[in-house]
């Protein structure tokens, strides 16, 4: 059988040790892979002024499935006084290579599943009926809208007069921003599209469908953002009628969403929202799963490139450790989620459930999962660096 050739992007910092770590699991799982590594980060940023070179987009056309590390990103001053001094002042400026990709490929449909590990002591807790404590098992998946809105890369600074002359056009903007100084201006656009918002609402339809989840809520603010998210709710409810009749139609304004889901997370299925609003709800109910450690993503187009990656970052204070103390489990889930997409779901089940065991089990924990601050001395406090989670996972397998 021939192997599938996966791009490796390790990234940042921890990037690469989690990516590792990672691809040793899948090949003790059965997954025999070759892997093509691929430049991305700061690294080259710093040293050609590109954190997202070409020949890195050539080899994701070209084998169309990559799995991603950690990035880091740094403000637009400090970013360009770490380039090469050849490279500077010549009006070089850093965006994020992994907003980026997304762009590039219009990996438009991201997905961010959060489900609770039976045995995890980050696992979100409230007190019940009589001062009980109850543990609810979250179980749910959200769709992020990921080249649109906030995130969308249309702003401006002290604004030139094309654009200042469509500001100016609304009447709410000549009444509370008409006296402010041209020069004062920051000016964020929030932009969604038709196409793009009815393709994020129909994945989570489908999503709910082929998963068995009773909801897909709307999770955006309608009533004050009227023409986006006031679209998208719009879109959702035309979809559903026409099309899943079987699955409810919930709407949450984000705040309150924030408030809802510390005191009943058990409830929600699939959740759908814009840019930046899929971004805080997603590492919200990351939280009540334990964290950054477990929380995994995927990115995909509607021409078959996908790519999958945790959600934390590269955590630069913890990269040059003797030994990696952080936790690879983000970044093997998204492996897993990157098995079912490429029809291997057989072994992201054993890999899943190997993870369950050791969580459940509690002998093998990071620091994160024994509550610990991070840093080099938490090994000798029991804690386990990212190998041995990686080696007692592959011993369940």
């Amino acid at each position: 059988m021939t192997k599938r050739t996966i791009v490796s992007l390790p990234g940042d910092g921890i990037g690469r040790v989690v990516l590792d770590e990672t691809k040793r699991i899948l090949f003790a799982a059965g997954f025999d892979a070759e892997y093509v590594e691929a430049d991305i980060g700061w690294e080259f940023w710093c040293k050609e002024g590109k954190p997202l070179p070409q020949r890195t987009l050539d080899l994701i056309e070209k084998y169309k499935i990559g799995l991603f590390g950690a990035i880091t990103s740094k403000p637009k001053d400090d970013a360009e006084n770490e380039l090469k001094p050849d490279l500077k002042g010549k009006g070089l400026v850093y965006s994020s290579p992994i907003v980026g990709l997304r762009q590039y490929f219009n990996l438009d449909i991201c997905i961010r599943p959060c489900r609770t590990y039976k045995g995890n002591p980050l696992n979100f807790i409230r007190r019940g009926p009589g001062g009980t404590i109850e543990e609810p098992m979250v179980d749910v998946a959200i769709f992020r809208q990921n080249t649109e809105g906030l995130y969308g890369g249309v702003e401006w600074s002290n604004p030139d007069n094309t654009v200042y002359a469509a500001l100016t056009s609304h009447p709410k903007f000549i009444k509370n921003f008409g006296a402010v100084p041209r020069k004062e201006l920051s000016v964020s656009t929030r932009i969604f599209t038709h196409t793009g918002t009815s393709r994020i609402l129909m994945a989570a339809f489908n999503y709910a469908r082929q998963n068995g989840y009773k909801s897909v809520t709307v999770c955006e603010k309608p009533n004050v953002i009227r023409e986006t998210s006031g679209m998208m709710f719009k879109l959702a409810k035309e979809i559903q009628k026409s099309d899943y009749p079987d699955i409810e139609l919930w709407n949450t304004n984000i705040d309150a969403q924030m408030m809802w889901l510390t005191k009943n997370p058990e409830n929600y299925g699939v959740i759908v929202a814009g840019n930046m609003f899929g971004d805080i709800v997603s590492d919200a109910f990351a939280g009540l799963i334990g964290g950054l450690g477990f929380a995994c993503s995927a990115q995909m187009s509607d021409d078959g490139i996908a790519v999958f990656e945790p959600t934390h970052g590269s955590a630069p204070k913890y990269a040059n450790f003797k030994k990696s103390i952080v936790n690879p489990i983000a970044m093997v889930e998204s492996a897993c989620m990157m098995l079912d997409y490429i029809g291997e779901d057989k072994i992201s089940s054993k890999i899943r459930k190997a993870i369950a065991e050791v969580v459940m089990e509690a002998k093998v924990q990071t620091y994160d999962m024994m509550k610990l601050p991070g840093s080099e001395n938490v090994l000798d406090q029991g804690a386990a660096s990212t190998k041995e989670m990686a080696d007692a996972i592959i011993a369940k397998l």
